[in-house]
């Protein structure tokens, strides 16, 4: 096959493969753009999240389809990353820097104080980081703040949970905090589920939908109108906080990502 046919048509991959590719704005920056083969796609895809923007090519695509693709969308790329400028709060935690932490929709005021060990706790007038007299390193003080949202989490899960319980067929496996890229909540097949830990920074009622969301994905494994009158039944608000997300969820995950570091 001439070299110019090798390029031009896509080799068919056995599983996911990335790359990178520059891209020129109409603004005059250059930005770097991930580049996805991902033999479950349909078509052509551009998306954007907290890690920045991404093309997603089916297995036939050629690089020059995809090239193309991009450069007609650039005017929508370029206003999709004004609209995902950092949020305010995203960095690290800097030791002995007053600031505030995001938790349950309200920015928190964080203060520090010496202790013998590293302990991150909610009390009543905010959270409060004890810090040894040795500094930690910032991926020390990165998984106590992971540890500590985890357990504010669990402890808003455990007050919800038993709630919703008597009207399931069977209770989940498991409930286990992660930190998603697009995804709030997912159910497994084992019947276990997954849940953003960057729920436990937005308002309580959205992070509460969500459970009793996966929940009925017990119920209905799927989005018909059936799975939809389960969730009205239990949750009638579910409108109101998944309009929530769509205003406020791009945020929340880039503040959970940026202060994990």
């Amino acid at each position: 096959m001439p070299a110019l046919s090798r390029h031009l048509v896509a080799r068919v991959p056995q599983r996911v493969e990335r790359d990178t590719v520059e891209l020129a704005l109409e603004d005059g920056r250059s930005i770097t753009v991930q580049r996805v083969r991902d033999p479950r796609a349909r078509r052509l895809k551009l998306s954007i999240d907290e890690r920045g923007p991404r093309l997603t090519l089916p297995l036939r695509a050629s690089l020059v389809s995809g090239e193309r693709f991009l450069h007609e969308h650039r005017h929508w790329l370029q206003s999709q990353l004004e609209r995902h400028q950092p949020a305010e709060g995203c960095a690290p935690l800097q030791p002995w820097t007053s600031t505030t932490l995001p938790l349950r929709g309200q920015d928190v005021p964080l203060l520090w104080g010496e202790g013998r060990y590293l302990r991150i706790e909610r009390r009543e007038d905010g959270v409060h980081v004890q810090l040894p007299p040795r500094a930690p390193s910032a991926a020390s003080l990165a998984r106590a703040l992971r540890a500590f949202y985890e357990a504010e989490a669990r402890a808003d899960i455990g007050r919800w949970l038993p709630a919703y319980l008597p009207g399931l067929p069977r209770a989940p496996r498991a409930v286990r905090l992660k930190v998603l890229s697009s995804l709030w909540g997912s159910l497994a097949p084992d019947g276990s589920i997954a849940l953003d830990l960057a729920l436990v920074l937005g308002r309580p009622s959205a992070f509460e939908y969500v459970l009793v969301h996966e929940l009925c994905h017990l119920i209905q494994a799927n989005h018909s109108p059936a799975f939809w009158r389960e969730v009205e039944r239990r949750f009638p608000a579910w409108r109101a906080e998944r309009e929530y997300f769509h205003r406020e969820g791009r945020r929340l995950k880039a503040r959970l990502r940026g202060l994990l570091g």
